[in-house]
């Protein structure tokens, strides 16, 4: 999938009176569980409900059948205590469905001040990680570059447009963040290589990295399809068979992530995060005055 205009794909479903936009994703599952989740929201949140949005592979393309499905929630202010108890009684709910993709869902609940001003990025967030069913407090989604998704390419699932929502984020700025985001990553994975070393971050690491520099490079968020196909023809040869092989690794990733990476892959990866750190400082120095 190539990624979309300004808005994000639109995808056809029935109306709704009372969304500003319907929605529905490739896979009638997960159709279900968003549909559930947004009208319990809207249940819940009453007021303090703005709008539902999809980001990630759902909204700058490459979505299939092993994504995560990640969202943002925009709310008036943070989280009631009685809000919060309540979101969680629906977090696990959805959870214990019978459908794969209830196990699927990562996202977080913004404040409005908070998602308009990219400069207020780092901050804590009421947080669902991908494969659990509890809220915490995390900076996971809090992030420039999750922001100039949803304000670029965000698919709307209730609400007004994201681009209303969210200040343009210029493309320094965002430059600046996705470079941040390769030195940091990569001297925190090159610190302490073996946490990291199964099939599924192996294969995870060569796809992020090489999606990262992609997106460096043309000051826009792509997909890791577009990321990997980009980065075999920009870094060399020499790497086309471990990206190859990473894309390929992505099924299954609960039975990967328990399984160790292949030695030579391994290996190969952590030269490439290498490679990959310093194409970007090069290019932050021709292009940021880094």
């Amino acid at each position: 999938m190539i990624a979309e205009p300004r808005g994000g794909p639109r995808y056809e479903t029935e109306t709704a009176t009372d969304m500003h936009a319907t929605f529905c994703t490739p896979f009638p599952e997960l159709n279900i569980i968003l549909r559930e989740l947004v009208r319990r929201l809207r249940q819940v949140l009453g007021n303090n409900f703005i709008g539902a949005y999809l980001q990630g592979s759902f909204a700058v393309g490459g979505c299939d059948e092993y994504s995560d499905c990640d969202f943002a929630i925009a709310v008036n202010q943070d989280l009631s205590e009685s809000e919060l108890q309540e979101l969680r009684s629906i977090h696990r709910r959805i959870y214990n469905f019978d459908m794969a993709w209830a196990k699927a869902l990562e996202g977080s609940y913004f404040p409005k001040a908070i998602l308009r001003d990219y400069n207020q990025s780092g901050s804590d967030l009421w947080y669902l990680e991908n494969g659990r069913s509890e809220l915490e407090r995390s900076n996971h989604c809090n992030k420039v570059v999750v922001k100039w998704i949803l304000r670029e390419r965000g698919v709307i699932l209730s609400g007004p447009e994201p681009s209303t929502l969210i200040d343009p984020i210029p493309v320094e700025v965002l430059r600046r963040a996705i470079f941040n985001s390769i030195n940091d990553s990569g001297q925190m994975i090159l610190a302490n290589p073996g946490q990291y070393n199964n099939r599924f971050y192996q294969s995870f690491i060569v796809l992020h990295f090489c999606r990262k520099l992609h997106d460096l490079h043309t000051g826009m968020v792509g997909s890791k399809r577009a990321g990997a196909e980009w980065a075999k023809h920009h870094l060399g040869q020499s790497w086309g068979d471990l990206v190859d092989r990473a894309w390929n690794g992505r099924p299954d990733p609960a039975v990967s992530i328990r399984q160790p990476a292949d030695e030579t892959d391994f290996k190969n990866t952590l030269e490439l995060i290498k490679e990959i750190m310093h194409s970007a400082t090069e290019f932050a120095a021709a292009h940021l005055g880094t």
